[in-house]
């Protein structure tokens, strides 16, 4: 990642631009292209291509990008979201399956990588649980984003890791729970109606205001822009939230979870 940002430096500077200049030319921002050239955010092949068409170096970065080692132990389909998600300023977020990965304790974050089939070995869990951890820096920020989580109790009803990380996990909730600028709602169990059929999704708004969804499957993932699929998931989850416990009354149910261990 270094070397092509190395190389990004070099073609920018020879066609004369600065980092501003080309940032504002591609929409991402003088700081995106000042984080690929230092090597900490991955150039994507389609800004890559892109790039060596208006900087006329004949497929250079393309080529490089093409014969990077396969060194990350994030898939280079989840790294787009990512980089959404450090600089997005709000986040919807519906959750089937697991406690959301921005609210998740070290040792439940743990316990989830130690199912994946086929396994990790322990020096990559803790990488990828590291990761994860630091993802959360985004809800302490000076100004964070405006948070929003729908999570269906069966996520909490699970107790990966065992008792012990279950009753660490559901204090971790109760804590952000209070958090301000975020909200978290538990969409029971034993409902007649339910929006979210289809499974977990994320809805991101950028700080250009552009609005994004983002679904993951076994195999891959899928980063959406387009304004009519992006309208479908704003529809579910806003029917979700009204299925859900309110905040208040997801505040005492997890009172409640714990007031039961």
């Amino acid at each position: 990642m270094k070397m092509v940002g190395a190389l990004l430096a070099v073609f920018r500077e020879a066609a004369g631009y600065t980092q501003k200049s080309l940032g504002e030319r591609f929409v991402v921002g003088e700081q995106q292209i000042a984080s690929i050239e230092q090597g900490r955010r991955p150039l994507k092949p389609d800004l890559a291509e892109q790039l060596d068409k208006l900087l006329e170096t004949k497929g250079a970065l393309v080529a490089a990008l093409e014969h990077m080692p396969e060194v990350d132990l994030v898939p280079l389909w989840a790294e787009e979201y990512l980089d959404r998600e450090r600089e997005t300023i709000a986040v919807s977020w519906y959750e089937s399956l697991l406690v959301p990965g921005l609210l998740q304790t070290a040792a439940y974050a743990r316990a989830v990588f130690r199912n994946r089939v086929p396994v990790y070995d322990e020096d990559e869990i803790e990488q990828l649980v590291a990761a994860r951890i630091e993802r959360r820096e985004i809800l302490h920020r000076k100004v964070p984003p405006m948070m929003s989580f729908v999570v269906w109790e069966a996520a909490l009803r699970d107790r990966l890791g065992g008792d012990e990380v279950y009753c660490e996990q559901l204090r971790h909730l109760r804590e952000y729970a209070d958090l301000p600028g975020l909200a978290l709602q538990i969409l029971p169990l034993g409902r007649t109606s339910h929006a979210g059929l289809k499974g977990p999704f994320i809805l991101l708004e950028t700080p250009e205001h552009q609005r994004l969804a983002y679904l993951e499957t076994q195999r891959g993932s899928q980063l959406i822009a387009d304004p009519n699929e992006v309208a479908i998931l704003n529809q579910k989850y806003a029917m979700l939230r009204t299925q859900a416990l309110t905040t208040e009354d997801t505040r005492d149910l997890l009172d409640r979870l714990l007031g039961e261990r």
